[in-house]
Parts: structure tokens; C-alpha cells; sequence
């Protein structure tokens, strides 16, 4: 049995790197903070810069919005519905996936940077709807019923352009709330594509204003104007 009353020397420990293991906690804990955040804002939800007055009133220049990633998960998109989308290879040209696409796509992420391939638009017609605008009234109509658009920048006509599309299965027609201002699904209806976006391209709902503080708010789905143009 070994004498207790023997003060045993304690092993060998290195002090090459003393507080090593503090900093290899610190690497740990922001490494896994940095896979967090990037797993939240690809599955969950995201923050995104408005860089133009497209969507006024409703979203002004440089305000940050909250993005849902997971409402249409095991929803649909619905007519109202303010969205981010991929405009590549419809709004804005396919990329070649090269090294400047990439360095902008990561100072996006980072909020360095604005994205040139990311719109915020509101969706005005889904598949099977007919979108037609404008009537005796002024007024743009989905399906023959004509729609109350009381997000409309003041002042702005329903649309300047005269036109009329049958939306297919899966696709959207997208129009911005300031109409004048506004490049949208109108813009592109002599291209390829007839202005129409996939709903795959959709990256999410706007659910909030997060930024400047004093514009915060909460942007609620418009039920009412999804099933003020039921199908006819």
C-alpha cells in the first residue's frame, strides 16, 4: 500500500503553450457559432439589403429584411406574398460560376456587398391565373376579378404597360408595389420566358423590416388579396 503521507510529484506538463486550451475553446466555440449562423440563414431564414425604391412604400432603400426560408417548406406561394428570388436567367443573365461570382455571392453573404441576381417583388399572379391589366377602371385584374391594391405607391397607375398572361403551372408574375420604378415581370414579356419565374427560384417570404430600428414591422400575408381574385 503507498504511504498517503508521500507528497507524489504531479506528471510532466508541457508549458510551451500555456493557455492553449483556452484558445482552442474559443476557435471551437466561433467555428461552431460560424456553422450555425450559416445553417440558420440557408435552412432557416435570412437578412437581405433593399437597394432601391422598387417596393415603396412598403420597403425603402436600404432597410434590411427579414427573409423566411421555410413558408413554402410545406406551404404555397400565395397571390400578396412579398418574396426574394434568383433572378438568373430571367431578370438578370445566367452567371459563369467564376471566381468574381463567388467573391460577391460571400460578400453578400457577409453583408459586404449587394447582390446583382436577388430581386424583392411582390407576387401578383400564380400557376393557371390570368393576369390583365388595365381595365375601364385603371385597375389590374387576375382571373377577370379586378384587385384592390392599396400597397400601390401614391399616385402610381396600376401599370403603365398594357398587357395580358396566362400563368403556367409552377411559374410566377411578379410586380413591384412602386410601379413606376419598378423592373419586373412587365419589363420582360418580349424576352424568353415572358417574365414568368419559377417557383424554384424563390428563396423566401419577407416576413420583417429589421433595419433602421425605427422601421421596424412585421409584413403579414395579404389573405385577402389572395382570395380576392379566386379562379373564375
Amino acid at each position: 500500500m503507498p504511504d498517503p503521507s508521500v507528497v507524489r510529484k504531479p506528471r510532466y506538463q508541457s508549458k510551451r503553450w500555456p493557455g492553449m486550451s483556452g484558445w482552442r475553446f474559443a476557435i471551437y466555440a466561433v467555428a461552431f457559432a460560424c456553422v450555425a449562423v450559416i445553417a440558420v440563414r440557408a435552412l432557416l431564414m435570412d437578412v437581405f439589403y433593399i437597394p432601391s425604391g422598387s417596393m415603396e412604400p412598403l420597403l425603402k432603400e436600404d432597410d434590411r429584411v427579414l427573409v423566411s426560408r421555410t413558408d413554402y417548406v410545406s406551404g404555397e406561394v400565395m397571390r400578396g406574398d412579398v418574396v426574394v428570388f434568383d433572378g438568373r436567367g430571367s431578370f438578370a443573365p445566367l452567371g459563369d460560376g467564376g471566381l468574381p461570382e463567388v467573391l460577391a455571392g460571400v460578400a453578400h453573404f457577409f453583408g459586404l456587398g449587394v447582390s446583382e441576381t436577388t430581386y424583392v417583388k411582390r407576387v401578383i399572379g400564380t400557376g393557371g391565373d390570368t393576369v390583365a391589366c388595365c381595365d375601364s377602371s385603371g385597375r389590374l385584374s387576375v382571373n377577370g376579378n379586378a384587385i384592390e391594391e392599396p400597397y400601390v405607391f401614391p399616385m402610381d397607375a396600376a401599370s403603365e404597360t398594357d398587357f395580358e398572361v396566362v400563368v403556367p403551372e409552377g411559374k410566377l408574375w411578379l410586380m413591384g408595389d412602386h410601379r413606376s420604378e419598378s423592373f419586373d415581370s412587365r419589363g420582360l414579356l418580349g424576352a424568353p420566358g415572358g417574365g414568368l419565374i419559377s417557383e424554384e427560384r424563390v428563396v423566401g417570404r419577407v416576413t420583417h423590416v429589421l433595419w433602421p430600428f425605427e422601421r421596424f414591422t412585421v409584413i403579414p400575408r395579404p389573405a385577402d388579396h389572395a382570395s380576392s381574385a379566386g379562379q373564375s
